[in-house]
């Protein structure tokens, strides 16, 4: 019998999981030192969890600067009692003093400006798809590969696309128990994955409909509303997605591994936390209670399979924790070497801006920020 672990939604904190470091730790850490963290992109869905993360992990910041576009510029939050403007991003001298900075502005602004924030030693958690699969930017999950955080040639780090980080936070437990040589995924991916407006379009179209006007159809490639998109950015040439493709070759990257994986990536209609039906097939077999046990005690991870009292991880519950959790595990009917599970997690929390918090908490633990 497997205890499940925190799966209490009501009481779980989500604290448990990754690099956190105590207050007085960090106090230590940082001793005699100001840390400067500055978020680009502040405005958008991230940027906002960026801020909530930091607050809540007692994050030592000693001073604070946000960036934005023109739309956002001169936008004022509130952070741990104090206000602070957005400032134009630039290309300018605004980086000199920055020991980490934390972007999610999109490809095309990390691309920019890459060599503005890195200008001065600054480190760059990049949450965008810009760097993930250069050779000299490590590619990092902290429960998986937190040590190649520290071998960064340009002073980039790459956070890797929200659903490769949950399927890996899981996978890493399976992988020590024997060699993973092919994951098949499905997708379940709310519209949290699409940005804070694409959350907005989502509750007006239920609106619209409900009021019987046209539907708004804008961040999305068709009607969410009562609806799944098998689609989740464009298609290549093979006839998978980028976001498929992406779990293809970040999982390879992260785990180090020549791990195959097989996606197809769908968007449904829940607001935030997205689900994934995964099946792994091992080198040798491993019992159903072997991958609860390990799953169980993996950092990040929380076993959440009870499935007789209707217990498994659902997006209404996992929203908002930092967590990935698990549930319905079982052997593979198609597969003597096949575990399947099913997981839910945060997008914008651990899919994001909570794993590349714990990055920098890794960079801190082990004193290698500037």
């Amino acid at each position: 019998m497997i205890r499940l672990k925190c799966c209490n939604f009501a009481t779980q904190t989500g604290k448990k999981g990754g690099f956190h470091l105590p207050t007085s730790i960090a106090n230590n850490l940082v001793k005699g030192k100001k840390m400067k963290v500055a978020i680009v992109g502040a405005s958008g869905a991230v940027g906002q969890e960026f801020l909530r993360v930091l607050d809540e992990r007692n994050f030592p910041i000693d001073d604070l600067v946000l960036f934005g576009s023109t739309r956002s510029a001169g936008t004022k939050y509130m952070f741990r009692g104090k206000e602070y403007e957005v400032k134009l991003l630039q290309h300018n001298d605004d980086f000199r003093d920055v020991d980490i900075a934390f972007t999610s502005a999109g490809a095309g602004t990390s691309k920019e400006f890459a060599d503005t924030i890195t200008k001065y030693g600054a480190v760059m958690i990049d949450n965008s798809s810009a760097f993930r699969m250069d050779d000299d930017v490590p590619l990092v999950v902290p429960e998986c590969n937190a040590s190649d955080a520290l071998n960064r040639p340009r002073g980039i780090i790459a956070n890797p696309n929200c659903t490769t980080i949950m399927m890996v936070v899981v996978l890493n437990p399976i992988e020590k128990l024997s060699h993973i040589r092919r994951v098949r995924v499905s997708s379940y991916q709310s519209a949290s994955g699409a940005g804070a407006a694409a959350m907005q379009e989502l509750e007006q179209q239920y609106r619209e409909i409900v009021e019987g006007k046209p539907v708004t159809v804008k961040k999305f490639p068709h009607q969410l509303a009562y609806n799944v998109i098998p689609q989740i950015d464009v298609f290549q040439p093979n006839g998978y997605t980028k976001e498929e493709m992406k779990m293809f070759n970040e999982t390879r990257k992260i785990m180090h591994s020549d791990v195959r994986c097989s996606a197809t990536c769908v968007r449904v209609s829940s607001l935030r936390s997205h689900s994934e039906s995964v099946w792994i097939e091992t080198e040798a077999p491993i019992t159903v209670e072997q991958a609860q046990a390990a799953i169980a005690e993996a950092p990040g991870c929380t076993l959440c399979d009870d499935p007789a009292n209707l217990v498994y991880p659902m997006p209404l519950d996992t929203a908002g924790r930092d967590d990935i959790f698990v549930g319905r595990v079982r052997k593979d009917l198609a597969e003597d070497c096949g575990i399947t599970l099913w997981l839910s997690g945060d997008q914008i929390r651990k899919g994001a801006a909570l794993n590349a918090v714990q990055i920098a908490e890794y960079l801190i633990k082990v004193g290698n920020v500037k």
